[in-house]
């Protein structure tokens, strides 16, 4: 039987490592320009399992590059969004969160905090199996959000109780 599990941090490396070594010549069919900068904001993506806003990944890419501003860094993601190389995250009707694991996959997210982690979780891949549409909407994928909370949360909620 299949079972929903967090990615781990050990997949997680390994598909961070395999995506950027291919992030050059993705970038090069697509007739867009390597910037350093951009493969910058592409590395903290793909290394961050915890689906960082602009403004986090913008004092990430800071660090080496400190020149570099917000709106660059905002142009990037969203450039990074439309190519197919990232995908925006709004999890509870937060702020825009990104993600640069773009394999099949879906989220869970705490509601009180707004952690998000990845989840591999088969069955909910089978949801609309074999659906072409649903009413008059085309269907080109599906990402499932589970709402719950987390250990921290769980925690903090137990010890006020």
């Amino acid at each position: 039987m299949d079972r929903p599990t967090l990615i781990s941090d050990k997949w997680r490396a390994g598909y961070a490592a395999q995506r950027l070594a291919e992030f050059t010549a993705r970038c090069r069919r697509r007739g867009l320009a390597i910037t350093p900068q951009r493969v910058a904001v592409m590395r903290v993506l793909v290394n961050s399992g915890d689906h960082p806003r602009a403004e986090t990944v913008f004092a990430e890419v800071r660090r080496q590059y400190p020149n570099i501003s917000l709106a660059t860094v905002h142009r990037t993601l969203e450039t990074l969004c439309e190519i197919g190389e990232a995908r925006k995250v709004t999890p509870l009707h937060d702020s825009a969160r990104y993600d640069g694991n773009t394999a099949p996959h879906h989220h869970v997210v705490c509601v009180r905090c707004r952690k998000v982690c990845d989840i591999d979780a088969p069955e909910f891949n089978r949801l609309l199996h074999g659906r072409r549409t649903l009413g008059d909407f085309e269907l080109l994928g599906c990402s499932v959000e589970v709402h719950a909370l987390c250990g921290e949360c769980r925690k903090a909620a137990a010890a006020n109780a």
